[in-house]
């Protein structure tokens, strides 16, 4: 089959196509830009790749008249502004260009959506439903509460706060439930039902083997990490005190923690369906879905996350658009240095951030990151998806890959925290194996010059043992004991 795949970096659609692959289908891969979207990882592979923007019906003609499904997997709850407006164009827009094809069917996949008072975002999610099931091609709608697996936001969420605290005083939605469903399981959903014609035309609730409560599933996640726990809920947290307590200790962003705390209020739970049943799936349980996916993170081997698509500012605008870092009217910190071994330099490079760490001063690394949540930016506690590997629009803490090409030995990372301009920081290997490091900011107006000179006392020292440390191995990495080669 000819499949057309929309939302082809982000989290589920990044698991989904090499499925789609090894079934023997040809992929239509939909992105906003397409320098985000890692070819290398598809060799010889029945996969196209194309540009567009979902709010612009002319880019929307570039889809062929002759494809047989589509994926819709697209969901603005992390922007800013009116997210459900945006949807909602985003849906007509796509209904309206795929009835000028050939398909026959579309799946989407959705939000529960069965109690009395919804939230906005599972409000917003039905009516996209709503607007695509009116167009000239059968719809399958499968809906989901919580999607458990290593890199989904929820798994994400519930592991830093399980992680990062013993004892937790909560808001009362703690005690709201849902029906938590394994990554595995939503993928045997979204393949079970292409061009299943008993599926045309209906909808789905799809979920795990029990409803659990919030709570519930932060004790359990505990009990598979074997640690041990306390949490006590409390009436008097309002739905803002309730976002900043998510937001500070989480990984996520405001603009998300707001939208999240809003949708827990509301009960997630399956209406009762046999399509597992028809399509021989294996419901796997809440606890066994947490071991897989700490497999996936353990062996390193987590496709896709959550976080990759956490600031839309850039990914927005486009990589292209900052690839070319300004000469003028810009601050610079250059250094070089000789490079005795260039491929461990390399290794180095491309396992900056994350549980590696910046090879010098991580501890002000962290103070800049808590900082910049203060002022509402996303902080060092991203990480980064995988350990050894970077592609374009990756996450790198506060950093976003803008070029990682190992072959001109250069990484390219654009700043996403809170500045007031703009920052790249650079890392290029030259044919006289001298390593060069260069940070750039080009400052906003005379706060942007102050900021600079603030920090300029700090970046000699912490530039300077940064790139020692990349060129040298022990000082780097075996001193820390995080990461052998």
């Amino acid at each position: 089959m000819k499949i057309l795949l929309t939302g082809a970096t982000g989290y589920i659609a990044q698991r989904l196509l090499p499925v789609l692959l090894e079934g023997g289908h040809e992929v239509l891969c939909c992105v906003r830009d397409r320098n985000r979207f890692d070819m290398s990882r598809y060799p010889d592979k029945p996969v196209r790749v194309l540009e567009m923007n979902y709010q612009d019906p002319e880019s929307l003609k570039l889809i062929p008249a002759d494809i047989d499904a589509a994926y819709f997997l697209i969901h603005s709850m992390s922007s800013a502004g009116d997210f459900a407006k945006k949807e909602k164009e985003i849906a007509e827009n796509f209904r309206d260009a795929l009835n000028q094809t050939n398909v026959k069917q579309v799946i989407y996949l959705t939000g529960i959506a069965n109690a009395k008072e919804l939230s906005r975002h599972l409000r917003s999610r039905q009516e996209v439903e709503k607007i695509l099931a009116s167009g000239t091609y059968q719809l399958t709608a499968l809906r989901a509460a919580i999607i458990v697996g290593s890199g989904s936001s929820s798994f994400e969420i519930i592991r830093d706060l399980v992680e990062k605290l013993p004892v937790m005083v909560a808001p009362h939605w703690l005690k709201t439930r849902s029906q938590p469903i394994a990554i595995r399981n939503v993928l045997d959903y979204l393949i079970g039902v292409l061009g299943n014609e008993d599926t045309y035309g209906k909808d789905y609730d799809i979920g795990g083997p029990e409803p659990l409560t919030y709570k519930q599933m932060l004790l359990q996640f505990a009990e598979v990490r074997k640690l041990k726990r306390f949490i006590f809920t409390v009436p008097v947290m309002t739905p803002r005190l309730s976002s900043y307590w998510l937001y500070f200790i989480t990984s996520t962003s405001y603009q998300l923690a707001r939208n999240l705390v809003d949708s827990m209020k509301t009960e997630v739970i399956c209406r009762p369906n046999n399509l597992a049943e028809k399509l021989n799936i294996k419901l796997i349980g809440y606890k066994e879905a947490i071991r897989l996916a700490f497999d996936k993170i353990e062996q390193n081997q987590v496709l896709s996350s959550w976080k990759d698509a956490f600031s839309s500012r850039i990914l927005d605008s486009g990589l292209s658009r900052f690839v070319e870092v300004p000469k003028d009217g810009v601050f610079t910190d250059k250094r070089k240095l000789k490079i005795e071994n260039e491929d461990l330099a390399l290794r180095n490079i491309w396992a900056i951030g994350g549980k590696t760490g910046w090879y010098y001063a991580d501890w002000l690394w962290a103070i800049r990151g808590f900082m910049d949540k203060l002022f509402g930016g996303v902080g060092l506690r991203r990480g980064r998806t995988n350990n050894e590997t970077l592609s374009p629009g990756n996450v790198v803490d506060f950093w976003r890959v803008l070029l990682a090409d190992k072959k001109q030995k250069r990484l390219l990372l654009y700043a996403e925290m809170k500045l007031p301009g703009e920052a790249w920081l650079e890392f290029c290997l030259d044919k006289d194996h001298v390593l060069h490091q260069t940070a750039t900011f080009r400052p906003l107006g005379v706060w942007g010059r102050l900021y600079w000179y603030a920090v300029w006392p700090f970046h000699g020292f912490i530039f300077r043992n940064m790139i020692r440390n990349i060129a040298n191995y022990n000082a780097a990495l075996t001193k820390k004991g995080r990461i052998s080669f």
